[in-house]
């Protein structure tokens, strides 16, 4: 199994190192691991490099939509809220996290995930998210009219 065959996301912002488990539509599991050269930690911050905690919450929802994979199709996951969001300890260069993803509900197009992120066996970070399963024609005009009348 490799993200890049289930997720929309590519580099720099593909959150999915590799897969551990995917039970399809409940949990996935998934590893990211955090390098010197990540670019986020060239201005986050210069001397002290932490990684963000909303590229965290972005890791909880990538491995959420692991849970999807290829029955997603022509759909695309959309961040809709975050909930409960909580930051235990920094994420840094060398970190080795752990994301977990359990989907507690599914319907009508969105999904709400748990998450939480371990390093160590210690947590780093959780929180609940809700995404909205966007059909990606939704995109193709970037969402706006560009007509000028």
């Amino acid at each position: 199994m490799d993200a890049l065959d289930l997720l929309p996301h590519r580099y720099p912002f593909l959150m999915v190192d590799k897969i551990v488990e995917i039970v399809p539509r409940e949990r996935a599991v998934a590893i990211k691991n955090l390098s010197h050269g990540e670019p986020v930690f060239v201005g986050h911050f210069p001397g002290m490099p932490i990684f963000p905690g909303v590229l965290q919450l972005e890791c909880i929802a990538q491995t959420a939509g692991l849970c999807f994979g290829a029955e997603i199709g022509d759909r695309v996951g959309v961040l809709a809220s975050v909930d409960g969001a909580k930051f235990h300890r920094p994420a840094r260069p060398g970190d080795q996290l752990r994301i977990e993803a359990r989907i507690v509900r599914n319907r009508h197009g969105f999904a709400k995930a748990e998450g939480r992120i371990t390093c160590d066996d210690q947590i780093v970070a959780q929180a609940n998210i809700t995404f909205a399963l966007v059909a990606r024609s939704a995109f193709e005009s970037g969402g706006r009219s560009d007509s000028k009348d």
